[in-house]
């Protein structure tokens, strides 16, 4: 497929909306005037949010952005409405716009916050999805508006603070920037879809983003081994000191709102256990907390005697209650470790997923959108010798996997099921 190329260089800047830097809706009666707007709007309802990741412990939306033809942008707070209890609920707002397809870039990442306030679509168009079932090299939404509109989008504030009050105007503008062109971004991106062949497939893909998109989060087994560092601690000991501080961190994040990150750093914590191991110590003092620079911040500081109890419970734990080496799985494990202990499932992984590698190279889709990496571990490992096609297509359905994948893959698979 080929693409409009855009100019090399000199693309126009949007650096302020073309209608003004809208109020931000944070009274009863400003919000009624804005849903009354979107409803008497017309087309496609550009959603975006902005959360405080970095700064916040939760993922929560302090500012969702809504433009439609006709009725402008709005910029809306979800935590003025919220009247005392944890988030905000549109649920009514959304029904009035049940009827209407939502546009959202890496929807992915919006609809858990949309989620907690109860302002979810019925359905949606993703620009970026949309762009990586297409095969283009650049999907971020900045990049999508140079290739498809010729223009450059600012996006210095992505990372900001977007809990602070009052939101700093230069902010505002950012926001609004990010749903102004949203819906002609979707518009070339159903050219290029219907060009392709593969405004079907994108339609089966949002279809299944919506009808999931209030799904809980799948709670992860021990997500304190996701501390950044972790992988040159080898002692269960040592796993245990990152345990106990990892979860003395998370209690005292979650009490203050604030990032885990801005309590103590991951790999202060990771430094602190890995004396254990490089000093050959019994146990952990004092002293050796003090002299890792990350626990000596002002927040950590505060809280050293929380520090020096969870490095007194690590120290106390019997060797059967230390933290294994490795993770336990959730599901098959990796291919890579299936080679000696099912060496013939390791054998048909490394027959099929280059097959499919070539089949995504050839239609532009990853091969991780053609058929997911869970789903394609789980259809292979610990595999039967014998199955036939109708029994992958099932297994890959009960899966979650779409029809259009299913119909893609499947001939492949179940021909290189069997050596």
């Amino acid at each position: 497929m080929t693409f409009t190329e855009p100019p090399a260089e000199g693309f126009p800047v949007l650096s302020l909306p073309a209608d003004g830097i809208p109020p931000v809706v944070d009274t009863p009666e400003a919000l009624a005037a804005t849903f009354d707007a979107l409803r008497q709007g017309s087309g496609p309802l550009a959603v975006d949010t902005e959360r405080a990741q970095g700064y916040r412990y939760t993922a929560k939306a302090y500012l969702v952005q809504v433009r439609r033809e006709g009725a402008g942008t709005h910029l809306i707070d979800p935590t003025a409405f919220e009247d005392g209890a944890p988030r905000a609920d549109f649920s009514a707002h959304a029904a009035e716009l049940a009827d209407v397809e939502w546009v959202l870039h890496a929807a992915s990442q919006d609809l858990p916050c949309l989620a907690e306030i109860r302002f979810l679509p019925v359905r949606l168009f993703d620009t970026e999805l949309a762009a990586r079932l297409l095969g283009l090299a650049k999907v971020s939404l900045g990049a999508l508006m140079e290739q498809a509109l010729g223009l450059t989008l600012l996006k210095e504030h992505s990372a900001a603070d977007w809990s602070r009050r009052p939101i700093p105007e230069e902010w505002l503008a950012y926001a609004a920037l990010d749903v102004e062109r949203l819906w002609e971004l979707r518009e070339w991106l159903i050219v290029q879809l219907e060009a392709a062949g593969k405004l079907g497939w994108a339609e089966e893909e949002f279809a299944h983003l919506a009808a999931h998109a209030a799904d809980p989060a799948r709670p992860r087994k021990e997500p304190w081994r996701r501390t950044s560092g972790l992988h040159a601690l080898h002692s269960p000991a040592a796993l245990a000191v990152v345990r106990e501080l990892w979860q003395a961190r998370e209690a005292l994040a979650a009490s203050e709102d604030r990032a885990p990150g801005r309590v103590v750093p991951d790999r202060a914590i990771t430094e602190l256990a890995a004396r254990l191991e490089s000093e050959r110590k019994p146990a952990l003092t004092r002293g050796d907390l003090r002299s890792v620079r990350g626990f000596g911040n002002r927040v950590a500081a505060r809280y050293e005697s929380v520090w020096l109890d969870a490095l007194d419970r690590a120290a106390a734990l019997p060797r059967s209650e230390l933290p294994a080496r490795t993770s336990p799985t959730d599901g098959p494990p990796m291919p890579r470790s299936w080679e000696r202990r099912w060496p013939a499932s390791f054998a048909r992984f490394n027959r099929i997923r280059p097959a499919l590698v070539e089949l995504g190279e050839k239609l532009e889709v990853p091969v991780e959108n053609l058929v997911s990496p869970d789903h394609l571990r789980r259809l292979l490992w610990d595999s039967p010798d014998e199955i036939d096609a109708e029994e992958i297509d099932r297994r890959l359905a009960e899966s979650g996997a779409r029809a259009w994948q299913r119909e893609l893959v499947v001939p492949v698979i179940s021909r290189l099921w069997s050596a």
